[in-house]
C-alpha cells in the first residue's frame, strides 16, 4: 500500500499550472511558477509515485467510449461470500468505480452502459455473481457537475 504525501501549497501551484496547460513540460513549469527545474520534476515524480496522482485512464470520459449512460447501483452482498462477490464485480469492465458504504446496501457501484438494455445486460451480469443477493439502479439523467478537485486545489494553493 502506497503512502500519499499531503499535497502542499507548492504541489498544488504545479498542478493548477498543468490543468490550466496539460502539455507544460518541467522546465517552464520551473520558469512560470520560479522554482528549481529540479524541485518541479521531483515533485511531480513524489506525486505519481506515491499514488496522489490517478492514472490518464481516469480522465477518459465514458462518452467517448461509447458507454454514455451512467447509473448509480446499490449492490447488496451476502457477508459469508463479500470478498469473492467483490472481487468478481471488480471483474465487470463497465463498473468505473465501487465503494463500500453504509446503509441498507454493502456496495455501490458506479456504470457505465451503451444504453438502458445494456444496463440491464450488466445488472443481470452482477446478479448472477455468487453472493451478490440483489441491486437497485438509479440512471442518471444529466450530469449537474463532474468530479472535482479544482476548488480545493486552489484552496491549498492559497493556503501559503
Amino acid at each position: 500500500m502506497l503512502t500519499m504525501h499531503r499535497i502542499d501549497a507548492l504541489d498544488a501551484e504545479i498542478l493548477l499550472t498543468l490543468d490550466r496547460d496539460p502539455q507544460a513540460t518541467v522546465l517552464s513549469l520551473s520558469r512560470s511558477l520560479g522554482v528549481a527545474r529540479n524541485t518541479v520534476h521531483a515533485r511531480l515524480r513524489r506525486l505519481v509515485n506515491d499514488g496522489s496522482l490517478a492514472p490518464f485512464s481516469q480522465r477518459v470520459r465514458t462518452e467517448a467510449l461509447g458507454l454514455p449512460l451512467i447509473a448509480f447501483i446499490s449492490i447488496s452482498i451476502s457477508q459469508s461470500a463479500s470478498d469473492e462477490a467483490t472481487a468478481a464485480l471488480q471483474a465487470v469492465p463497465e463498473i468505473i468505480e465501487m465503494h463500500a458504504t453504509t446503509g441498507d446496501a454493502d456496495l455501490l457501484a458506479k456504470v457505465a452502459a451503451k444504453d438502458p438494455a445494456d444496463l440491464h445486460r450488466v445488472t443481470n451480469a452482477m446478479l448472477a455473481i455468487a453472493g451478490v443477493v440483489r441491486t437497485s439502479t438509479a440512471m442518471s439523467l444529466v450530469e449537474v457537475m463532474p468530479t472535482r478537485t479544482l476548488p480545493l486545489l486552489e484552496a491549498v494553493a492559497h493556503s501559503k
